[in-house]
């Protein structure tokens, strides 16, 4: 049992509390706030002058899939010779010993998503995942976590110089469409039909089991997401969403929760021209539940909190932009019953900074993954 006392520790869920204590045990949270009894037993931590908070969480990344510094031999993320490719696995590429996943915990990032590529129209299965462990089997936290479908430029520019579909925006929503009414007429002949992985994922989808996770830029393409979810009742969960600003009250009206970013970076595409660090503002006010995310390697995961940062300076809310890599990501994953806020139950999954954690001077001191320190002394 372990007692940290004297921080000022952020739960998100259940406020703040100064000179505050938080009890760990058997890998939980026991208790977190003042006038907490601490058991004769327990080792006590001296947190006096830092910040704790949930351990942050990133609802979209290649962490693993995509290794820095080792080139084409694991740079797994996309199949590019078949563009529909709902039954492939990201669980099954990730190397727990990437260094991104090393920089994730120094970074006070406790849980991803580890998603397929956006090269093909329908990409195949996401994982969420806790950022430390030898054994990926061992730190994943759901599976599958969703499928990963991707509008706008990217599939196009793959597979038009192969003379292959899609060439066009339309090409991709009848491409989703069509797989779609074929996992639609599996499900209905089950347990009549032989098995068919790619339409058996698909049908968890249709279930609303898992979500369909929509890399969007454009708000064509987002508009063309939420559309299609709407014909098959899907549960749709916006990525990117950087011209989600242009159609907040219509994906707000639908309750559909948009994962914003990176707005760390250039605009390299057509679809990034509309980029701004206002949106995730812009979206919150308009009733959007909202999460900041890296896409790492594209902007490296221990960036997260500076997204975060960014976007408190243009509108969002502090508290808000604290939930938006925490607990409202937690939600979106559909893992919030275990992470996102520090309360007890949950697992014991913190971050201890020695300052504002939004602060670019602010270090990570101590990171604890299931009641384990994981990172720090």
């Amino acid at each position: 049992m372990l007692a940290i006392v004297g921080a000022t520790i952020h739960t998100v869920s259940r406020g703040t509390f100064f000179h505050g204590t938080i009890l760990l045990d058997a890998g939980k949270i026991i208790a977190a706030g003042h006038n907490i009894p601490i058991p004769a037993e327990a080792r006590i931590l001296d947190a006096g002058g830092k910040v704790i908070t949930p351990g942050l969480i990133d609802c979209h990344t290649h962490l693993g899939i995509a290794e820095e510094a080792v080139g084409e031999a694991h740079l797994d993320k996309n199949e590019v010779n078949e563009p529909i490719c709902p039954h492939l696995r990201a669980i099954d590429a990730i190397n727990p010993e990437d260094e991104g996943l090393e920089d994730a915990v120094g970074g006070g990032i406790t849980t991803v998503i580890v998603t397929p590529g956006s090269e093909n129209v329908i990409g195949g299965q996401s994982v969420a995942i806790k950022t430390f462990g030898r054994i990926i089997d061992t730190m994943v936290i759901r599976q599958p976590a969703g499928i990963k479908i991707a509008f706008g430029e990217n599939p196009i520019k793959i597979y038009s110089p192969k003379e292959r579909p899609p060439s066009t925006r339309m090409t991709i929503a009848a491409m989703v469409r069509e797989n779609l009414a074929a996992a639609s007429d599996y499900a209905r002949k089950l347990p009549n039909v032989d098995r068919n992985l790619r339409l058996e994922a698909l049908a968890k989808v249709l279930s609303g089991e898992i979500p369909l996770r929509a890399h969007a830029h454009a708000a064509e393409d987002i508009m063309t997401a939420i559309r299609i979810a709407a014909e098959f009742n899907l549960s749709l969960t916006l990525e990117h969403a950087t011209a989600g600003h242009k159609v907040a009250d219509e994906i707000a009206a639908r309750n559909i929760p948009a994962a914003i970013g990176p707005s760390i970076t250039a605009r390299v595409k057509v679809e990034l021209k509309d980029r701004t660090y206002r949106t995730p503002a812009i979206l919150h006010a308009a009733g959007v539940k909202i999460a900041l995310i890296t896409d790492h390697p594209f902007l490296p995961i221990n960036g997260l909190r500076l997204e975060a940062a960014l976007a408190a300076r243009e509108g969002l809310p502090t508290a808000v932009a604290l939930q938006a890599i925490t607990l409202n990501a937690a939600e979106i994953i559909g893992i919030d019953s275990r992470v996102g806020s520090l309360e007890p139950g949950k697992d014991a999954d913190l971050a201890i900074f020695d300052g504002d954690p939004f602060s670019i001077a602010t270090k990570v001191e101590k990171v604890f993954i299931n009641g384990n320190m994981v990172y720090g002394h």
